[in-house]
């Protein structure tokens, strides 16, 4: 089936919903967006506005958990300010340009990542890397709902539980991802506005405390690595769903404007607020206020503590930066509802949005469950989803750039659902499994640390880098091999 042949299916599909489905096309009518796996034909590709690609990751990443995974360097690994600042800048130049990369995809496939990723990974074996993204998704949104819930809880005065505060977080969330593509993007296009005056009032208000920060121990090379596996941790995973944001958009567009838009607007809020985050848990030690506040709220407590000087316009600035986390968790799930899609291909046949309400199901309860060991939950996190990130960006760009010879036309656009016609997948399964071999004993997490980690002074990760190359290296013999014996697909 051709592209043309495959929009006037669904447009069929779309008109079918008028007759069936009164309720349902009049939110459609309303800009509820109901298409899920389904590639965007040619014609639909019309979107002229490349800045979203920008806007999009800009919002989603201007907010309390860009902030807190700063703050673990000085907390978790014994860094000062100069060693974490430069950990944060220079792990995020390197890891932001691969989903930056990825990201360009959208335009040329009209595919979601993940169907994309069925090029690579193939129809059945992709079900691995779905599962994965299903929990880092799922995992972050959690963490962002607990920071919010905490913030909201912090201004409250006692009235308002971080329970409370957390389900007003899931339900904001689960109202914008419900509506899809055109509303996400037109919020997120103004969400970080609010979100970066408050930064800036935070910083002319607690700067003067931050001027003298104790002296910091010299850095280990642990410390420095197993802090930047927690960086790339953060940004890397972003691979799984990078496309889903730009398939509506113009073909024709130079792929590198699409790859600088994404670049920057995922560089920019994650390093800027980050090192933001360092700073002030490091000044944390001078101010007692700050220190009982955190103690009691967390990363949300410090920052209500640092605002309590402006009064309730303090309070004010708290509660829009409690808020600011829906423009993270709403795009997540949004992606979450595609990625169950793809993970469970006859949900496809369900309209998207009705698996906004099961992410809203599963974040809720287990945000309010994970509430109290955020910390511990946050550093553990990040550092584990870095590994299966990795290996699953290296078969697709291997693919992508050594077997198609980063050409988009070596894609057939009609095969997204036939399992006879795309690669088995078994090269980037093997590939990404197998190099578990050392990414294990590289690792250094709270409850195993490998030989080759504790080789490092300081017991250092290297799982993440590990991961990437060991999984390049065997994808490039296991797929050549797949070739020579079944044909190209």
């Amino acid at each position: 089936m051709d592209d043309k042949a495959m929009h006037i299916g669904w447009k069929e599909q779309q008109i079918e919903e008028v007759k069936q489905r009164g309720f349902l096309h009049r939110l459609l009518l309303h800009g509820v967006e109901t298409r899920g796996t389904q590639p965007v034909a040619l014609e639909d590709r019309t979107d002229p506005q490349f800045s979203k690609a920008f806007f999009i990751w800009l919002s989603a990443n201007s907010n309390i958990l860009s902030f807190s995974a700063g703050t673990l360097g000085p907390l978790f690994y014994g860094l000062g300010l100069r060693d974490s600042c430069l950990v944060i800048l220079f792990f995020n130049l390197l890891c932001t340009a691969i989903p930056a990369y990825l990201g360009t995809f959208g335009p040329q496939t009209g595919m979601r990542q993940m169907v994309q990723a069925r090029y690579t990974w193939g129809y059945w074996p992709i079900a691995l890397p779905c599962i994965l993204s299903l929990a880092s998704m799922m995992g972050f949104n959690i963490l962002s709902a607990i920071l919010g819930g905490q913030a909201l809880a912090s201004v409250s005065d006692g009235n308002v539980s971080w329970t409370v505060g957390i389900v007003i977080i899931s339900v904001l969330t689960l109202v914008l991802s419900f509506c899809g593509y055109k509303v996400l993007h037109y919020y997120e296009r103004y969400a970080w506005i609010p979100v970066w005056i408050v930064y800036l009032v935070v910083i002319g208000i607690g700067a003067k405390s931050l001027s003298s920060p104790p002296p910091a121990e010299p850095a280990t090379a642990g410390g420095v690595l197993t802090f930047g596996a927690t960086i790339a941790g953060f940004v890397i995973t972003f691979c799984s769903m990078m496309s889903d944001y730009t398939a509506y958009m113009r073909p024709e567009v130079s792929r590198w404007k699409v790859f600088w838009y994404t670049y920057i607007g995922l560089l920019l809020p994650i390093v800027i607020i980050q090192i933001l985050g360092a700073a002030f848990i490091i000044g944390m030690g001078n101010v007692p206020e700050w220190q009982d506040a955190y103690n009691e709220n967390s990363v949300g407590g410090l920052l209500e503590a640092v605002l309590r000087p402006a009064g309730n316009f303090g309070k004010f600035l708290t509660v829009l930066l409690a808020l600011s986390v829906t423009a993270n968790t709403a795009p997540t799930i949004y992606s979450f509802c595609l990625i169950f899609q793809v993970f469970i291909p006859p949900a496809a046949l369900v309209p998207r949005y009705v698996f906004s309400i099961l992410g809203f199901a599963i974040m809720l309860p287990l945000a309010i469950v994970g509430s109290h060991s955020f910390y511990e939950t946050l550093s553990n996190f990040l550092g584990l989803i870095g590994y299966w990130a990795a290996a699953f960006c290296a078969a697709i760009m291997t693919e992508h750039i050594v077997f198609r010879r980063n050409n988009f036309a070596n894609y057939d656009s009609s095969a997204w659902n036939t399992p006879s016609r795309l690669p088995s997948g078994i090269p980037a399964l093997a590939a990404g499994v197998l190099s578990f071999g050392l990414v294990i004993p590289s690792m250094n997490e709270v409850w195993f640390i490998g030989p080759i980690a504790q080789a490092i002074p300081g017991y250092g990760d290297i799982g993440f880098e590990v991961a990437f190359f060991i999984t390049l290296l065997l994808y490039l013999p296991f797929r050549w091999l797949e070739i020579r014996l079944r044909g190209f697909s």
